[in-house]
């Protein structure tokens, strides 16, 4: 009689521990893909990618108007349009230029300037959601989309203010000293509207529908920016509690206005300006670009997936 012994069965390793794994992939030098790096380092490797955030801002400004006729025109005329529109319904219909010396030069100095903070908040939101192709192909800092929207509206705003000027001028209005200060007032609205962008960026990124939300909020902004009449006029009327009055005046988009009016517009003096305007505007461009830069900075690598 044969005996038959069954054949042993080997047994199953058990599977590498996590901890292993990752002493294996550091001990060659390996790292998670897409992991987000340190703040110091993001801001290196950001400032690296300088020249792609100029030229992507350069090539879309360039080709934003390139199947209209009038091509770049429009980027004077919409302002300029959204002015004479403002001013039919506010400086006449509803009178707001009644106490406001130099209301047209007030008024398209306060369109212009809150068109540029309302379309660089906009496309913030289309930052990450309107270039999924972008951030799923290539690895580079997620942020310099947002910043290149930005300074994308920065350019077409440099270029709208020389229509701005000429403008000024056929109300009287010629460059003084005080025109300098329009140099620093532009600088903290754009870190301002750049922080806002970002924070946008990260929200839409994960809810896109708040772009089709935004240019409802963005209205309501703009009414109480002050950008078609005067909330130095309105305090005085004492139609409103002082709270109101406060949050309009403190209102980060209307003091940036405010500080254009008083650099070009010789009517419009410092006594129309809230305490502490430049205190208050560097503390909000400060605020929000080093807040927002941070909060879209945290979820780096969650951009481009699911």
């Amino acid at each position: 009689m044969t005996t038959t012994l069954a054949p042993a069965v080997p047994q199953q390793q058990a599977p590498p521990a996590a901890e292993d794994l990752a002493a294996l992939a550091r001990r060659h030098g390996l790292s998670v893909s897409g992991a987000r790096p340190s703040l110091p380092v993001y801001v290196r490797e950001l400032w690296s990618r300088r020249d792609f955030i100029t030229a992507f801002a350069t090539a879309r400004l360039t080709s934003q108007f390139s199947q209209a006729r009038l091509g770049q025109v429009w980027q004077v005329m919409t302002p300029l349009l959204n002015a004479a529109v403002y001013y039919l319904i506010f400086g006449i219909v509803m009178n707001a230029k009644n106490g406001v010396p130099d209301y047209v030069p007030f008024l398209i100095t306060g369109i212009f300037v809150w068109t540029f903070t309302a379309n660089t908040v906009q496309a913030g939101t289309r930052a990450i959601s309107g270039n999924l192709g972008l951030v799923r192909a290539l690895h580079f800092p997620r942020a310099s989309l947002p910043i290149s929207l930005a300074f994308q509206q920065l350019q077409q705003l440099l270029f709208s203010l020389a229509a701005l000027v000429v403008m000024l001028a056929c109300f009287g209005e010629f460059p003084t000293w005080s025109w300098l200060l329009a140099v620093p007032a532009l600088f903290l609205q754009s870190l301002f509207s750049t922080g806002v962008a970002l924070v946008l960026a990260r929200l839409a990124a994960r809810t896109p529908d708040i772009s089709q939300l935004m240019p409802f909020v963005l209205r309501t902004w703009m009414y109480a920016s002050g950008a078609m009449f005067s909330i130095q006029n309105l305090a005085g009327s004492g139609r409103f509690p002082e709270a109101v009055v406060i949050a309009l005046q403190y209102n980060p988009a209307a003091l940036y206005i405010d500080l254009m009016r008083f650099a070009l517009i010789r009517s419009f003096t410092a006594a129309q300006l809230p305490p502490h305007v430049w205190a208050l505007a560097a503390g909000w461009a400060v605020l929000a670009f080093a807040g927002g830069f941070i909060w879209f900075w945290k979820a780096e690598e969650t951009y481009g997936r699911g």
